[in-house]
């Protein structure tokens, strides 16, 4: 044991990131204070701060756009759940957010997995209570052309992007309810827009191998349409936001990163939605066309 000040270790504590669950007990056995009341009324003031803080969820968060959701939600003081479905991969990118002093703890999550979803709900009941942000983001594309798309590959993709969101927002519903501000972000996609898939004379009227990618992406906004009317018919569950958007053609690895906009162009209306205030819709589809919906 070594002996500390409380003024030291309140300083080491509310600036150090990716504090994990049950660092009091662990800090209680580990240091050694001059009174016992200084322990106390130091420790009852730290537990006090962390409760303050808002606790989010990024699913698909080691890269791309749910990284720097994460990133912009940890520099407006929230605590933010990195989730990834590799678990080396979403180390890697907390520790780099973490290095920039943010407060960012990763875990391990497969959204096509009831009981991966279900474990980390569990975890986060049991540390926190609650859970006052959720972005699903994860996603994948299988690009196919829409003669060549096989029912195998639709389901692969449709158990990611829509049955995902579908079990993270069943797994987590007890968590935004016990929240007093509770929002749902749910990523949809350009590719998403009925309007430009029919008009030839858009990028997206002219591709042939989004089959899969762009009818899940119109299902999460149909989703969260259904998810709005429900919540906004329960007493319970009325305080809930959540609204659908799409950051844009931003550039990522989803598509070889030939976006014309970046991915903190594209995080922004993630992070408006995300911070809604308590006056704050809950509008059903917030809509970024990129620069030139004609040719990206």
């Amino acid at each position: 044991m070594r002996e500390v000040s409380p003024v030291s270790y309140a300083q080491l504590v509310l600036n150090a990131p990716a504090l994990t669950p049950g660092w009091s007990q662990r800090a209680r056995n580990q240091l050694r204070f001059k009174t016992p009341r200084e322990q106390t009324r130091l420790f009852l003031f730290l537990e006090t701060k962390m409760d303050e803080k808002l606790i989010a969820l990024v699913s698909g968060a080691n890269k791309g756009l749910g990284k720097e959701v994460a990133r912009q939600l940890g520099r407006r003081g929230l605590r933010v759940y990195l989730a990834s479905r590799n678990r080396a991969r979403g180390e890697e990118a907390a520790n780099e957010l973490i290095a920039e002093g943010l407060d960012v703890v990763p875990v391990q999550l497969d959204v096509t997995s009831d009981e991966s979803v279900a474990a980390l709900a569990r975890d986060l009941q049991r540390w926190y209570g609650r859970l006052d942000v959720l972005v699903n983001n994860a996603g994948v594309l299988v690009s196919r052309p829409a003669f060549e798309i096989t029912s195998a590959e639709m389901k692969e993709t449709f158990d990611t992007n829509v049955f995902g969101v579908v079990r993270m927002v069943h797994a987590m519903l007890p968590l935004l309810q016990a929240s007093k501000q509770p929002r749902i972000v749910n990523i949809a996609s350009t590719t998403a827009s009925l309007t430009l898939a029919s008009d030839p004379t858009t990028m997206f009227g002219r591709e042939d191998t989004i089959i899969a990618y762009a009818s899940s992406k119109s299902a999460v906004t149909m989703l969260t349409v259904q998810y709005a009317n429900a919540f906004r018919r329960s007493e319970a569950h009325a305080h809930i936001k959540i609204n659908t958007a799409t950051p844009g053609y931003i550039a990522t690895d989803l598509n070889n990163f030939s976006g014309n906009r970046t991915v903190e162009e594209g995080s922004r209306i993630v992070i408006q939605l995300a911070t809604l205030p308590d006056d704050g819709s809950s509008t059903h589809f917030s809509w970024i066309v990129s620069r030139d919906s004609t040719s990206g």
